[in-house]
């Protein structure tokens, strides 16, 4: 592996590839064992990927308000119990509605679009 590489950015499938192996390699190596050196590159090759990513790899966005919501408590990393709290509801309300048995309520929409920031066009346009 060569770290003098130029990652400005990611033009082929090929070089991506090639790049996540180097990320890999130095990931592998664990975090005490990794250079300064070793982690500058693997920060710039991390975002070189993260760019070809968001470029190439077009993930479709939720389609129901309860996808939405489900994608948002995955990337806040948060279990359904802290949503719950987190939205000032009862884990069995928000089962309920994650589940489409009830339909949400003002105080909730309100609180899934001002605390998960979820746009509210989005939100009209699938309760």
């Amino acid at each position: 592996m060569e770290l003098s590489m130029e990652f400005e950015k990611i033009t082929s499938e090929q070089q991506y590839e090639l790049i996540m192996e180097n990320i890999l390699d130095i990931m592998n190596k664990g975090e005490a064992n990794i250079s300064d050196t070793e982690a500058k590159e693997l920060r710039r090759m991390a975002l070189a990927a993260q760019a070809y990513e968001k470029e190439h790899y077009y993930i479709e966005p939720p389609r129901t308000f309860q996808g939405m919501i489900e994608l948002r408590m995955y990337e806040l990393r948060l279990k359904q119990n802290e949503l719950a709290r987190t939205l000032g509801v009862s884990d069995a309300k928000l089962s309920l509605i994650l589940n489409g048995k009830q339909r949400p309520d003002i105080p909730f929409i309100k609180a899934v679009h001002t605390k998960l920031d979820i746009p509210a066009d989005f939100i009209l346009q699938h309760i």
